[in-house]
């Protein structure tokens, strides 16, 4: 069996304070591109939010994991 990060913070605060970064860096991604679109700086700011868009949905499967398995014991 695949461990399984188990996260100890509020996760819709936390979902809140990544979407809210990675909106930021969507937003920065997108000025960079229409201005200088050989930047190097793209493929960085792209690997920020692969990252940031993980992390959001590690917490939130293991969320769901938490919820379902509160559901499967009753």
């Amino acid at each position: 069996m695949r461990a399984q990060r188990v996260w100890k913070v509020n996760g819709d605060a936390s979902i809140g304070r990544l979407q809210s970064r990675l909106d930021e860096l969507n937003k920065r991604l997108g000025q960079l591109e229409s201005q200088h679109p050989d930047s190097w700086k793209i493929e960085e700011l792209k690997a920020s939010a692969l990252s940031l868009s993980r992390e959001i949905d590690d917490i939130r499967c293991a969320e769901a994991t938490a919820a379902l398995s509160e559901l499967l014991r009753k």
